[in-house]
């Protein structure tokens, strides 16, 4: 049966390489409701003049004009056989709502928890490193560059690390997510439909009990 994939992690859990690495590996389309705001407010629609004041302002979309998004972008016919969606539900009154889409659609629904401690959690995050000039993307415990604070590919530059890549702010981010998504964890564990994935080991390892939790094995 077709499957909507709710992709859950904390922030530095790693969600976003899995939710790629699913959508490149089972040809199925991830949904991000970050990008799908973002996408709709650069057209002139009258959706667009819905969320515009919202983000601009920095508002929660509502939950029904977020659904309304989610509802058209997967009536699309890439999302027939099931989509991954990252970012939505946040709230269980989304979840219900959702409950119901899946129904219309005929899509089964799993949730999969990408789950990391907090001390990996910390280091992922600010541990992080960029290569201003490529973009690539160091750690200093997980994938050091050869050189301290050099760019492996461009040696005459040095790395830069994002402000809000602290110790305070990764606490305070997981803290927020501990706190909005606790609910949604035990709303999907109360039905049978939460799956735990240790996110604490390499990218590989990980997507491969990701799968096997989507394909129920």
């Amino acid at each position: 049966m077709s499957k909507i994939i709710v992709l859950m992690g904390a922030p530095g859990a790693g969600k976003g390489t899995q939710a790629r690495l699913l959508q490149e590996r089972l040809s199925l389309p991830q949904i991000s409701t970050g990008d799908m705001f973002r996408a709709i407010v650069k057209t002139e629609t009258p959706l667009a003049e819905e969320l515009r004041p919202l983000l601009t302002l920095g508002r929660l979309v509502p939950d029904e004009l977020t659904m309304r998004v989610v509802r058209e972008r997967t009536a699309q016919p890439d999302c027939r056989a099931g989509y991954i969606l990252d970012g939505f539900p946040r709230t269980t009154a989304q979840a219900g709502m959702l409950e119901g889409l899946a129904a219309e659609q005929g899509h089964a629904l799993l949730a999969v928890l990408v789950d990391v401690p907090y001390d990996i959690l910390e280091k992922r995050m600010t541990g992080r490193r960029n290569c201003p000039v490529c973009g690539e993307i160091y750690n200093v415990y997980f994938k050091p560059p050869a050189r301290d604070e050099v760019c492996d590919l461009h040696p005459e530059v040095r790395l830069v690390r994002r402000a809000d890549d602290n110790a305070e702010t990764a606490k305070d981010r997981v803290a927020t997510f501990e706190r909005d998504t606790r609910p949604l964890l035990e709303y999907y564990e109360k039905s049978g439909r939460l799956r735990r994935v240790d996110g604490a080991r390499d990218v590989e390892a990980i997507y491969a009990d990701v799968q096997k939790a989507v394909s129920g094995e």
